[in-house]
């Protein structure tokens, strides 16, 4: 598959003059991830996008999240965080990345603080 990085380069600038988005930890938003190198997770559609779960906020203007999946795999990198938008979405710790806020969109569920503690644990054993 041939990726379209210079139509994500124009969305990218429209995303860079927009400003900071407000979000809390445990949040499953919509997330510009973009066009991505290689097996980097990519958003999908026009519009680039891909839920994620922020784990950390740093400042209001950057914070770690890891990137959702509905596809399943059965590794110590892919853990279930629920149903989502009626889907069973998968986190991709192996994705962990820090992101701009601008890059955030559309909150659609904040994660239950048990499933959120089991996957922060989880990041840390990775690390």
């Amino acid at each position: 598959m041939i990726k379209n990085f210079d139509a994500w380069n124009k969305r990218k600038k429209e995303i860079n003059a927009e400003k900071p988005n407000f979000y809390h930890e445990r949040e499953i938003r919509w997330c510009s991830l973009g066009v991505n190198i290689g097996f980097e997770q990519d958003g999908t559609s026009q519009a680039y996008k891909r839920p994620v779960l922020i784990i950390r906020g740093f400042s209001r203007h950057v914070c770690l999240v890891v990137p959702l999946t509905t596809s399943t795999k059965k590794n110590p990198y892919h853990m279930s965080v629920g149903i989502v938008e009626d889907i069973e979405a998968f986190a991709i710790l192996s994705q962990i990345k820090l992101i701009d806020t601008k890059r955030l969109h559309a909150r659609l569920i904040v994660l239950d603080r048990d499933k959120f503690n089991e996957i922060k644990k989880a990041i840390k054993d990775l690390l």
